[in-house]
């Protein structure tokens, strides 16, 4: 088997909770050699997110997977020390911490590519590395609010809610990789860059580039976008229709060619042919009437046979499906999206089925090689094997709890 597309590369991870630790498993997942430096005997507060049992999370295990635990205590002179001297053997840094942190430790921009002037650096932060906001903390749930995705998500009649998946951090993590990869790519081919090859993402920017043409329908139409109970404006007929199980499906009939075939598939050709709705902003003036229509229809089979029938006519459909219903799916499994992995989630090892690796590179694919590590695992193999650091020296080490 080729290896995989990112194999040679090392990464240093100074990062915790979701966007900067995304960015990372990118890379780790298509063959980076990706360090994860961690606070010892605390760790990534995301070990202890969302957990029932055990006492490391599966979210930090899907999370850091494919990657190595080392301890650090940045905040001790030695910590820093041992950083710069694996930031010589690095080729990307990954960080997300508020804006001045890694300054006011020594280990900025400038400090980094003073002992790595090849190096590449991705600073992902809540509003960015300038700008009056820039030191403002940054979560993602605020950055989806910031960034205009929060006001337009939910119903109308009741306030904004918040999408249930990190869609600001995973966003900010892809901006992330797509800067290093850039950076690296430029590099390899010899464009000049002035300056330290710094990626700088913001984590509201990253959902402000997702939300279309907001501003731009503000300053031409005067359109101020709502929520419309997760029906995009304009968009239709789209949504979620009830069925008679007590299912849901996901229809996306707002091409004209789906349109006319959803209609024709759910016993309504005269609306179908009828020559007023060939036009997208027709349909959206008579939304309430095609949901109608299509409702009626879906109210009457059950979701496996609504999703048959249409997908049968050539209609974007499908069901709207639960952790159960994805597990079951003989789709995730013929791509290979379940991946097994034996975990120790309490006394005994596992076996805990993860996301697959996305993008599909069939002749230099990623793979999932084990789950996020234990805490510090890697340390002493990385320290010893990558900078030839004695036992002796790691006891003491260990001793001042740097380590």
């Amino acid at each position: 088997m080729a290896d995989a597309p990112l194999t040679g590369i090392r990464v240093l991870e100074l990062g915790n909770f979701i966007a900067a630790p995304f960015a990372t498993r990118v890379f780790a997942d298509f063959g980076a050699e990706v360090i994860k430096v961690e606070r010892p005997g605390v760790g990534d507060e995301l070990r202890g997110w969302r957990r029932t049992r055990g006492s490391t999370s599966m979210l930090f295990r899907t999370i850091a997977r494919n990657k190595k635990s080392v301890t650090l205590d940045l905040k001790q002179d030695e910590g820093r020390a041992l950083v710069l001297d694996l930031v010589r053997q690095c080729d990307v840094v990954v960080e997300n911490f508020r804006p001045g942190t890694l300054e006011r430790w020594g280990l900025g921009p400038a400090d980094l590519t003073a002992v790595n002037p090849d190096l590449v650096v991705v600073r992902i932060s809540g509003y960015g590395q300038t700008g009056p906001y820039r030191d403002r903390a940054g979560f993602g749930g605020v950055a989806e609010a910031f960034g205009g995705l929060r006001q337009v998500t939910g119903h109308p009649d009741r306030p904004p809610v918040r999408p249930a998946a990190p869609i600001a951090d995973a966003a900010a993590g892809l901006y992330g990789v797509v800067g290093a990869l850039m950076l690296l790519l430029g590099k390899a081919r010899g464009v000049p860059h002035d300056g330290p090859r710094v990626a700088d993402v913001a984590l509201y920017e990253s959902v402000f580039m997702m939300m279309e043409s907001l501003i731009p329908d503000y300053d031409a139409y005067g359109v101020v976008r709502e929520r419309t109970a997760g029906n995009l404006p304009g968009v239709v007929p789209s949504g979620v229709y009830p069925t008679a199980d007590g299912q849901s499906v996901m229809i996306a009939g707002n091409s004209s060619g789906a349109f006319g075939r959803l209609m024709t598939a759910v016993g309504r050709r005269d609306l179908a042919e009828d020559p007023a709705l060939a036009d997208g902003d027709a349909r959206s003036a008579r939304e309430d009437e095609l949901d109608a229509a299509i409702t009626a229809w879906t109210s009457a089979h059950t979701a496996p046979e609504a999703v048959r029938i249409l997908n049968d006519a050539g209609v974007p459909a499908g069901p709207v499906y639960d952790a159960r219903a994805i597990a079951a799916d003989e789709h995730y499994r013929a791509r290979d999206m379940l991946r097994p992995l034996k975990v120790v989630v309490e006394d005994e090892p596992e076996e805990i089925r993860f996301p697959g690796v996305v993008p599909r590179l069939p002749g230099a694919p990623g793979d999932v090689r084990w789950a996020g590590p234990e805490l510090g695992e890697h340390t002493e193999a990385v320290l010893s094997g990558l900078l030839g650091i004695g036992a002796e020296r790691l006891s003491g080490y260990r001793e001042r709890k740097v380590i």
